[in-house]
């Protein structure tokens, strides 16, 4: 399930040089870890191949299109749970406390609450544990999916993949309260608010994907094949 989930994190990334060289090595751990049902398995080859094929500024290019522009697809959970308001100061501050109780430290730009961050951190957990906290933003996972679904991305397999690793049913109530007050995407009230605030997009993607998510996989691959190894001889 580690590899599986910082899979699924990576994905989410920002396309980088080094995502798309790592296609390669991300197709065999989700191959070899199996955590997820085949079928869901299958259902990322059509994202895989596209961020292995196109070219990177491309697909640099849709990532920012489908998720810079659209608050209802934000990456970030709590844009979805509390909105601008002030409580998701608060929220963020515990979550980050709570990422560090558990000796997971963010060295990187990316706030507590975006995704791939949070898949990352769940990486990090015994599989049990790891997938009680894929429980509890279930819901925001599965409005996303949706979302995405709609919209005819592909990424839509990748909050899929988070939704079927938790083994859990999303929370009816929840999901149908996101599906009530999706914010809005209208262009012109997306540049008001972004007039109001400044958004810096080179803090928000880093290269190589937040907090060096590729290159734990790789380092996480390497080690699970040098054990393989080990048992054989």
């Amino acid at each position: 399930m580690r590899l599986t989930l910082r899979t699924l994190a990576a994905l989410l990334g920002y396309p980088s040089q080094d995502l798309k060289a790592a296609i390669p090595e991300i197709r065999e751990a989700l191959s070899s870890e199996r955590a997820l049902p085949r079928a869901a398995r299958r259902r990322l080859d059509p994202l895989l191949d596209r961020l292995e094929r196109d070219d990177l500024l491309d697909s640099q290019s849709a990532y920012s299109e489908l998720f810079d522009r659209s608050r209802s697809l934000s990456l970030h959970l709590f844009e979805h749970v509390h909105g601008d308001n002030k409580e998701r100061g608060q929220a963020l501050i515990d979550l980050g406390q709570q990422y560090l109780e558990k000796g997971f430290f963010l060295d990187g730009p990316e706030l507590p609450d975006f995704i791939p961050v949070f898949a990352e951190f769940a990486s990090c957990l015994p599989p049990e544990e790891a997938r009680d906290w894929l429980g509890q933003p279930l819901h925001v996972f599965a409005a996303l999916e949706e979302r995405l679904t709609e919209r005819g991305s592909d990424y839509a397999a990748v909050l899929g993949g988070l939704v079927a690793l938790a083994q859990a049913k999303p929370d009816q109530d929840a999901l149908g309260e996101l599906r009530e007050r999706a914010p809005s995407d209208d262009p012109a009230r997306i540049d008001e608010e972004w007039e109001e605030k400044a958004v810096t997009f080179m803090a928000s993607h880093e290269m190589g994907g937040p907090t060096g998510i590729v290159a734990r996989l790789r380092a996480a691959g390497k080690a699970m094949v040098a054990a393989r190894n080990g048992t054989k001889g």
